[in-house]
């Protein structure tokens, strides 16, 4: 007869083989500093908390509690709705509420970009939030593709001094080089003050003629 292994299931929230030692393991978060922009903040990186995929067995309860203890009020999530089913954290965005923190959900398509809409949308709220000195992070699954890409876009938002290979160099340098992941990012990256001025410029007419 097989010794029962449920409790152990129910306990770790996986099958007798994997290992539990991964859940252990907090957290990696990694802080951006913005002081070449002329901020004092520091913007928080990391993956995606409670992933449970092929080798990774994180604990959802863990990782969140993990992330309060860093103090962190803002969280941008990135990831779509079906990945975070996927990844078997289909409630994380309604954890992070109860922990009583903030959460931005923009989805962005896996290794894609943001329409520079939505683009925008993401710097004036990251901008709000570190104007008002709240400890933000932002995440995607891996933590280096869309979240390294919105974050290097930051920096050429806050500042006209900091070149998008600059950017690149300084996310890599934090996210190692899987950072800024496909050709379609990084060309976006070198086309984003253009197309952002493009876009601020017919949303200022647009807003001017309604207010006629």
């Amino acid at each position: 007869m097989k010794p029962p292994s449920s409790m152990q299931r129910s306990e770790f929230d996986s099958s007798d083989e994997e290992p539990i030692e991964d859940e252990q393991t907090p957290i990696q978060i990694s802080w951006l500093p913005l002081s070449r922009v002329n901020c004092s903040q520091f913007l928080g990186l990391c993956a995606l908390p409670g992933c449970k995929f092929k080798d990774v067995r994180r604990n959802i309860q863990k990782d969140t509690e993990e992330l309060k203890s860093h103090g962190i009020q803002d969280i941008f999530v990135f990831c779509t709705r079906g990945e975070l089913s996927k990844y078997r954290v289909p409630n994380l965005l309604d954890l992070y509420h109860q922990y009583g923190i903030i959460t931005h959900h923009h989805p962005i398509p896996h290794g894609g970009t943001p329409d520079v809409a939505s683009c925008c949308e993401i710097m004036e709220e990251l901008a709000i939030c570190l104007k008002n000195n709240r400890k933000t992070l932002i995440h995607c699954y891996g933590g280096l593709g869309r979240s390294c890409l919105v974050a290097a876009c930051l920096l050429l938002y806050l500042s006209d001094t900091v070149s998008p290979q600059q950017a690149i160099d300084s996310l890599r340098g934090l996210r190692g080089s899987g950072a800024i992941q496909t050709i379609k990012q990084y060309n976006y990256l070198h086309e984003f003050r253009e197309k952002l001025a493009a876009h601020l410029s017919s949303r200022d007419s647009r807003s001017r003629s309604v207010s006629r």
